[in-house]
């Protein structure tokens, strides 16, 4: 995984609540294994009609809204317990997800996969979505070691799991954490042999 300290960059406003995994990744797309590839079928349902022409009132079809941060409504995540929704945004080129609420089980395939989940309180999100419509380039500055969002309209603080930013800010997944911890398994492993 890529080593996530800080960003600033414009954003993708989804204000839908409630989005739910299978709208982010329609199941009829999950014959892979591979992370590689599921980004182009990110929303697929929202960004084409039915007769197969763009969704020109999607955003993620409309040019004025650009970047690598996905601000989204209330209950991102939610429904089905499938991995493959994360794989699809990060394929896609997003690296943050701000909402004011997760699914647990969506935010942790996020953090397992390089992905920043930020919750922030919903009366900040309304207000973000809201600047960002009306101002498509508005910059969000998102420092993960002071665990900080900076936009036009205020700077807070989020929390996060200290393990969860320890990977996210060494660029590790779970396993690259323990092959780090490698000379004290193997110092430990010694005292057992006496």
């Amino acid at each position: 995984m890529e080593k996530f300290v800080k960003i600033t960059d414009t954003a993708i406003p989804i204000a839908t609540e409630n989005i739910d995994t299978d709208q982010i990744i329609p199941a009829r797309f999950l014959k892979a294994t591979d992370k590689k590839g599921f980004g182009e079928n990110l929303f697929r349902d929202w960004k084409y009609k039915k007769d197969g022409n763009k969704n020109l009132e999607f955003p993620l079809n409309q040019s004025k809204y650009q970047g690598k941060i996905l601000v989204a409504g209330n209950n991102f995540g939610c429904g089905s317990s499938r991995e493959h929704a994360a794989w699809a945004i990060a394929d896609y080129g997003f690296k943050v997800i701000i909402s004011s609420f997760f699914a647990d089980i969506f935010k942790g395939n996020a953090l397992n996969n390089g992905l920043l989940p930020i919750q922030v309180p919903e009366k900040y999100i309304k207000e973000l979505l809201a600047l960002i419509q009306e101002k498509p380039n508005t910059k969000i500055a998102i420092d993960l070691e002071k665990q900080t969002v900076e936009t036009a309209i205020g700077k807070i603080t989020f929390k996060i799991d200290a393990y969860k930013k320890l990977c996210l800010t060494k660029g590790y997944d779970d396993i690259d954490y323990l092959i780090s911890k490698k000379d004290k398994i193997e110092a430990f492993e010694k005292q057992l042999e006496i």
